[in-house]
């Protein structure tokens, strides 16, 4: 049976590269905080488990009189409309994903862009038309004839919907050479908005992007690759209002409850059982966990429902804490990371993927680790 594989992953992140404590700073001053909930939100901060993010605008680490993004003045009035952080997802997604997607490539030298069948595109932080699709073909010199479709708006689990189609194509064609790039410039969409919300989101979105090469069999000379097993997608109604993404006038803004970790921990055990029983495995099966790490709880509450130590998890400790929570990207970071230290005595392990986001969505992978014949 026609199997499709992970054969290299990329990422990029912008330069700008910002402390926690320093965007903490940007938040207190815009939002004109007093010293009760200065402190509240400086301890929010602390306790997000992030010592730095990238973004593309380095107005959050900067003073008035320096914006080039925002108005210079405190308050940022007058606001950004929609028009205009579209215009600067457009200037900044297109050089960031070229990025990823040529560190991708570099790790398959007999992989060229001339023998890309097929791109995807993954963002739920900008839309314009025509696209960063075509813009890549552009910017990388790939084929006119690449067969591109567009994922969109759809959240922090959205590189999985990427796999999952990129997987079906491979199947379909076993020399497909598929291309999937997540982009997400979520720093964009600040909104200054008092609401516990909103104030959990700007501690924890940040800007990176990561590609994909997936294809017919393992590819990079001595490297491991991660064969696509199986995936299951589950829905919670009960968070259906608990973390949301809307376009407003002023952006794209982002509902984030602080109860998503608790419907998690309710849905996690019963998404992972479907999942292996579907391939007659048990927990017991799985060498690997990569969870995209959307919040330092939500990592300590699956922790504590699948029985997994602390260290099981700690590339997605890392990527959070190193560069915040990208959306869709931010999985493919933490899967970097494990594929970076496998080793061929780890041949055949199993490596189990969660991602979440609006719905609320729990979408999982099993992938397999793989070595070239």
């Amino acid at each position: 049976m026609a199997e499709s594989y992970l054969c290299a992953i990329g990422t990029a992140l912008p330069p700008c590269r910002l402390p926690q404590a320093r965007i903490a700073d940007f938040m207190v001053r815009t939002l004109a905080l007093d010293a009760v909930a200065a402190r509240r939100l400086r301890a929010l901060y602390r306790a997000s488990g992030i010592d730095a993010r990238h973004t593309v605008v380095p107005d959050y680490g900067r003073q008035p009189a320096d914006f080039t993004f925002y108005p210079p003045a405190p308050d940022l009035e007058p606001f950004p409309a929609v028009g205009a952080r579209m215009a600067a997802y457009r200037a900044a997604a297109v050089p960031l994903a070229a990025n990823a997607i040529a560190d991708c490539l570099r790790q398959v030298a007999a992989v060229g862009v001339a023998s890309i069948t097929h791109l995807i595109t993954v963002s739920c932080t900008g839309m314009y038309a025509p696209g960063l699709d075509v813009d890549l073909i552009g910017a990388l010199g790939l084929p006119a004839t690449v067969q591109r479709t567009a994922v969109n708006f759809m959240g922090c689990y959205a590189a999985f919907n990427g796999l999952k189609l990129a997987d079906a194509i491979v199947r379909a064609d076993a020399g497909a050479r598929v291309v999937v790039v997540c982009v997400e410039l979520c720093t964009l969409h600040f909104q200054k908005h008092l609401s516990d919300d909103h104030l959990l989101s700007n501690a924890l979105f940040a800007d990176g992007a990561a590609a994909v090469l997936v294809a017919g069999a393992p590819l990079a000379p001595g490297a491991p690759a991660l064969a696509l097993e199986a995936s299951h997608c589950a829905l919670e109604p009960a968070g259906h209002a608990d973390m949301a993404w809307h376009i407003g006038d002023s952006g794209f803004e982002m509902t984030l409850s602080s109860y998503v970790p608790d419907l998690i921990r309710a849905g996690i055990g019963q998404l992972t059982d479907r999942l292996l029983r579907a391939l007659r495995l048990r927990p017991a099966d799985v060498a690997h966990v990569a969870i995209h790490p959307g919040g330092r709880r939500i990592l300590e509450v699956i922790e504590q429902a699948l029985a997994l130590p602390r260290d099981a998890n700690r590339h997605a400790y890392s990527v959070l804490r190193e560069c915040g929570n990208m959306s869709s990207a931010t999985v493919l970071f933490v899967l970097r990371r494990l594929l970076a230290e496998l080793t061929p005595a780890q041949r055949d392990e199993r490596v189990l993927s969660f991602a979440f986001g609006p719905g609320l969505t729990l979408e999982s992978l099993l992938l397999r680790v793989a070595f070239p014949a």
